[in-house]
């Protein structure tokens, strides 16, 4: 009994220090690399992440550098969240580059902290293909954010 007492106050200890901790987008733009362009704003983050989260539950994302290239090599579609302030930036500096080749959009967020918690996950993730499977849900919400980033990206042609 008194192990499963000490248990819930872990847990509950954890979740005050995760709300304590909580941090905003602006201070989180401070951490942001330079070439992190185009870069979501903070109603267009949080529609991201909860898109993540939403694909994460269906098993429709593609989370880190290696999945992710390998998926976007099998011509694999969808949209394609980085986070900013990866560090060093060589590690995703090739991303955008192979999504433009491939012509699947992609979009920056200030945080990989964040970009991992929304894709349910402890750990900090970098990168994130969010794909359209036919089992997937959301498909309205997918299509809006699809737009939105779209309209950020930059056009080249």
């Amino acid at each position: 009994a008194k192990k499963i007492r000490k248990e819930k106050k872990d847990k509950s200890e954890k979740k005050e220090a995760a709300a304590a901790v909580e941090i905003s987008y602006d201070e989180r733009l401070k951490a942001v690399g330079p070439i992190s362009t185009p870069l979501a704003s903070e109603k267009l983050t949080k529609k991201l992440h909860k898109l993540v989260r939403k694909a994460s539950g269906v098993k429709g994302i593609r989370r880190g550098v290696k999945e992710v290239i390998k998926a976007l090599r099998k011509n694999e579609s969808g949209i394609c969240v980085i986070a900013g302030d990866i560090s060093p930036i060589d590690v995703i500096s090739h991303v955008p580059i192979f999504c433009e080749e491939k012509n699947v959009p992609y979009i920056y967020v200030p945080s990989k902290q964040d970009l991992g918690a929304a894709a349910c996950t402890k750990r900090p993730t970098s990168v994130i293909l969010v794909q359209n499977k036919k089992d997937f849900g959301e498909k309205e919400l997918f299509d809006k954010t699809l737009s939105e980033v779209q309209k950020a990206m930059p056009s080249f042609k």
